[in-house]
C-alpha cells in the first residue's frame, strides 16, 4: 500500500538496519541510484540534506520516494552511516524497471568520462528510442505494428557495457552502478514490448528484474550482507497464496521464497481506515485521500475486530488456525485508488501462505510529498489501471 504511518514505519525501519546491509525499494531514478547513494555513504554532495538529494527524483509517481516520511529515514540512515566503516556502510537502491531513458543518460555520463570509445554504442541505442519521444506506450505500440524494435541495440549496449566494466563492478560501485543501469535499459525495452499484449508476462518481466537486482545486489555487496525490500504488498506477500496465481503472475515473494528458502522473511502491511496518497486517473497528481472501513468479511475486518491498536504479528510454524488458513480479501491500494470502487481494491489471499508476519496499522496517515511531480503526456501502460 501506498501509506506511511509516520510514528511506526520509520523507527521500525531503523531498527531493522544492520551493519553491511541494504535497503531496495520499489522505484527508480537518480535519487535512488548514483547520486543519492554518493550521498548516502557521505562520497558526495554533503553540504545537501536529503529533501534536497531526493528533489532529483521526479518521475511520475513522485510522491512514493519524495516524501517527508522517507527524507527522515535517509536523514538518519546518513548520519548513521557517517559514523561507521567504508565498508559496512548502508545503501538505498532502487528495484524497478521504468526508468529507460534516465538509465541511458547514466550510462551516457558514465562512458563520456570512463570508455569514451564506446560512446557510439549508447548513441546507436539513443537513437533507436528517438521517435517515440520517451514514451513507452508510442514504442510498445509502434513494435507490435511493425517488426522493428530497439531490442538488438540496447542488447548490444548492455553487452558494451558489461565488456567496459568486467572486473571492476566489485571494487567500483560507479562501475556496478552503470553496469544495473545497462540491465534495465535491456530489461525495460523488453518490458515495454511486451506489456501491449495486455497478458501476465509483462508482471512477471517487471518481477524477475527486481528479484534479480537484489540478488545482484547481495552478491555485490558480499557473504553475510542483508537487505530490506520496500514494496507493495501485491510484490512481497507470495502470490501463489493469492488469485494471482490463477493468473500466472509471480512476484518478489515468491522468486525470493524459491530462491533463498528459510533465509527470507516477508512481512505484509495492512490497515483498517485512514488516509493514503494516491491518484485517480493515472499520471494525475497525486492527493490526499480518505481509505473507507475495510469491508466486512475481509482480513482488515476481522483484525480491526481483534486488535486493539498498531501490532506485529509473527506468525511461526503453525499456519493452520482459521484465520491464516482460510480465503479471504486483503485490500491493495496502488498509486492509482478509487475508493468509491472499494470492492475492486482487494486481492483474494490466504494470509498464513502470503507472509510470514503482518505489520497492523488501525489508522493511517497519507504520505507528504516534497514537491509537485512532473506529469506524463500519456500514460504509461506498466501501472494502469490499479498501480500494482
Amino acid at each position: 500500500m501506498v501509506f506511511f504511518d509516520r510514528s511506526i514505519s520509520v523507527p521500525m525501519a531503523r531498527r531493522k538496519v544492520s551493519a553491511r546491509s541494504g535497503v531496495s525499494c520499489r522505484a527508480g531514478g537518480p535519487a535512488s541510484g548514483p547520486a543519492g547513494n554518493q550521498w548516502l555513504r557521505g562520497h558526495a554532495e554533503q553540504d545537501l540534506d536529503a529533501a534536497q538529494v531526493l528533489a532529483a527524483f521526479s518521475r511520475w509517481p513522485t510522491w512514493m520516494w519524495a516524501n517527508e516520511e522517507v527524507a527522515h529515514f535517509l536523514g538518519w540512515l546518513h548520519q548513521w552511516n557517517s559514523g561507521r566503516p567504508e565498508d559496512r556502510r548502508t545503501g538505498f537502491y532502487g528495484l524497478e524497471v521504468y526508468s529507460l531513458w534516465d538509465s541511458l543518460r547514466e550510462i551516457f555520463s558514465w562512458l563520456e568520462s570512463n570508455a569514451p570509445e564506446s560512446v557510439p554504442a549508447a548513441q546507436q541505442a539513443w537513437r533507436c528510442f528517438v521517435p517515440f519521444g520517451e514514451d513507452p506506450q508510442r514504442y510498445a505500440s509502434a513494435t507490435r505494428l511493425v517488426p522493428r524494435s530497439c531490442e538488438a541495440d540496447v542488447v548490444g549496449l548492455l553487452a558494451e557495457v558489461h565488456r567496459q566494466t568486467l572486473g571492476r563492478v566489485e571494487q567500483d560501485p560507479l562501475a556496478f552502478d552503470v553496469m544495473q543501469n545497462a540491465i534495465v535499459a535491456s530489461n525495460a525495452e523488453h518490458q515495454y514490448r511486451t506489456m501491449v499484449r495486455g497478458d501476465e508476462q509483462s508482471w512477471n518481466i517487471r518481477d524477475y528484474h527486481m528479484s534479480d537486482t537484489m540478488d545482484r545486489l547481495s552478491r555485490h555487496h558480499g557473504a553475510g550482507s542483508k537487505g530490506i525490500i520496500w514494496a507493495h504488498n501485491t510484490h512481497i506477500g507470495d502470490a501463489r497464496a493469492t488469485d494471482m496465481a490463477a493468473g500466472g503472475m509471480v512476484n518478489i515473494g515468491q522468486l525470493m521464497r524459491r530462491r533463498h528458502h528459510g533465509s527470507v522473511v516477508l512481512v505484509g502491511f495492512a490497515s483498517y481506515s485512514g488516509s493514503v496518497t494516491a491518484a485517480h486517473p493515472w499520471g494525475a497528481p497525486g492527493q490526499t485521500m480518505d481509505v473507507p472501513n475495510a469491508i466486512q468479511g475481509s482480513h482488515e475486518d476481522l483484525l480491526h475486530s481483534a486488535l486493539n491498536g498498531p501490532s506485529a504479528l509473527a506468525y511461526g510454524a503453525g499456519r493452520a488456525g482459521r484465520w491464516l488458513s482460510t480465503w479471504r480479501g486483503h485490500r491493495a491500494i496502488g498509486v492509482v485508488y478509487n475508493p468509491a470502487r472499494e470492492r475492486g481494491n482487494y486481492v483474494h489471499t490466504v494470509m498464513g501462505q502470503r507472509y510470514d508476519g503482518l505489520v497492523w496499522l488501525p489508522t493511517t496517515s497519507a504520505l507528504r510529498p516534497l514537491h509537485r511531480e512532473y506529469l506524463p503526456d500519456e500514460p504509461e501502460l506498466e501501472t494502469e489501471p490499479t498501480g500494482f
